[in-house]
């Protein structure tokens, strides 16, 4: 599955929803989301832009691959299919 071009920092974030990240902050055209376990905390942040830029959705994505230990592909798959 290929990464949207067209997503805007609103749409993103609700779907980063339906994995546990809730926005806690924002600084000037950023806003931060973090995800809390009982073991751990992921930050993220996300540029409040329309839209974001392919790179940068990319390099979002992989991190929170890494964090949940799932491939980039099934990462796609939770969010987008």
């Amino acid at each position: 599955m290929k990464i949207p071009r067209d997503l805007n920092a609103i749409q993103f974030i609700k779907l980063l929803g339906s994995l546990n990240y809730e926005e806690t902050r924002q600084s000037g055209s950023h806003k931060r989301l973090t995800r809390k376990t009982s073991v751990s905390e992921h930050h993220i942040t996300i540029p409040n832009h329309d839209p974001i830029k392919l790179g940068t959705l990319n390099n979002i994505l992989n991190d929170i691959s890494l964090h949940l230990n799932i491939s980039k592909k099934d990462l796609l798959e939770k969010l987008f299919g």
